[in-house]
């Protein structure tokens, strides 16, 4: 219900000012004591919560419209009650700054500028007495708000379009991996099918016993080029972190290794490539320590610090994990190249090994309009 009445990505961090905020000035409205009735006081709170809600929802036209009406309540309650509400026009300013064009900006600023100079002008006699009283450097700031606000959003935008576009250069950079994987793994097992199967049609009448050996061979062979297949393809699929790390769990119990899952309360919000990536490099990694490492305990850390996400694989084994071509070490560092990140080995035989991957992550928090 509320989700209906109110923006679902604000209820966390406005929802509870603007109820305490529209309570105090209803509250106000209702025990000061001024030249309106206590009905055409309530008249013209409701214009202004009937203004809020449309600017709250809107970001066309009906937003400077909606401003324009609860300025216009806002001063006339301000004349006849107490200047003190004024002070709502900061609600119409931080909401004036998300509007889609800069001439509804334009509107809305002058509409909080005018709504200040006739309270000065009725209320002082003239309209140079606004510099004079206290409410100068509130209409000031009120100004300034929605330039602020609307140069943030614009920001804020630019940013998801060069996040998006760095998603898709991380995407295209893990293709032309996939592709050299492709050709480095695949391309060999082909070709020692072709070869074999050259060979198996020369001995099928020479030597049917070698030809069988060679058939059986072959197929084999072929099996593991789908496997290999099959690994590539999936790579290029959304991995959740924690069900990877659930099968690596699994795997690791099957291998005789211990693993300890140890993590933050709360993990940063991460974009599907990068969880995916960091999914692949702890697959490579504990793939490696299941192989190479005799390990008989396997830790992961999971935390922030310096708003990077970090993720610890620490193993107790003999530290030769660095060895091998076919280890998957280049594939995680390039990986977290292309996250912006980077990955730290660090192997010795006394110690096991070490391998931190580093993502940078964007904390954001919640702002009105987003």
């Amino acid at each position: 219900m509320i989700r209906k009445l109110y923006p679902a990505d604000q209820v966390q961090n406005y929802l509870l000012i603007d109820v305490i905020a529209i309570v105090f000035l209803m509250y106000k409205i209702i025990i000061t004591e001024g030249q309106l009735g206590l009905f055409v006081k309530l008249l013209f709170a409701g214009i202004v919560l009937i203004s809020f809600y449309f600017c709250l929802w809107y970001r066309d036209w009906r937003l400077p419209a909606a401003s324009l009406a609860g300025c216009t309540a806002l001063m006339i309650l301000a004349i006849y009650v107490d200047q003190w509400v004024l002070l709502y026009g900061f609600i119409f300013a931080d909401l004036i700054g998300r509007a889609r064009r800069k001439t509804y900006i334009g509107i809305g600023i002058i509409g909080i500028t005018t709504m200040h100079f006739v309270f000065s002008w009725i209320t002082a006699g003239s309209l140079a007495g606004i510099i004079k009283i206290t409410i100068f450097p509130i209409m000031i700031v009120q100004i300034i708000i929605p330039i602020v606000i609307f140069i943030k959003e614009k920001t804020k935008i630019l940013q998801r379009k060069l996040d998006n576009a760095n998603e898709q250069l991380i995407l295209e950079e893990e293709r032309h991996r996939i592709a050299r994987d492709l050709h480095d793994t695949l391309g060999q097992t082909l070709t020692m099918i072709k070869l074999k199967s050259e060979l198996t049609m020369r001995l099928i009448n020479k030597n049917s016993n070698r030809a069988k050996e060679e058939i059986e061979d072959i197929l084999n062979t072929s099996r593991a080029a789908l496997k290999q297949v099959r690994e590539l393809v999936s790579d290029m699929q959304f991995i959740s972190l924690e069900k990877e790390l659930d099968q690596m769990k699994s795997f690791l119990y099957t291998a005789g290794i211990e693993m300890i899952d140890k993590k933050q309360e709360t993990d940063p919000v991460l974009s599907n490539v990068a969880e995916t990536m960091l999914a692949l490099c702890i697959r490579e990694a504990i793939t490696n320590i299941i192989k190479h490492s005799g390990a008989k305990k396997c830790m992961i850390n999971r935390f922030t610090r310096d708003e990077m996400y970090l993720i610890e694989v620490i193993d107790d084994g003999n530290g030769h994990i660095k060895e091998g071509k076919g280890n998957g070490i280049r594939s995680i560092k390039e990986r977290m190249e292309m996250l912006q990140g980077e990955a730290d080995i660090m192997a010795n035989p006394a110690n096991g090994t070490t391998i931190i991957l580093k993502v940078p992550i964007q904390i954001n928090g919640g702002k009105r309009g987003e």
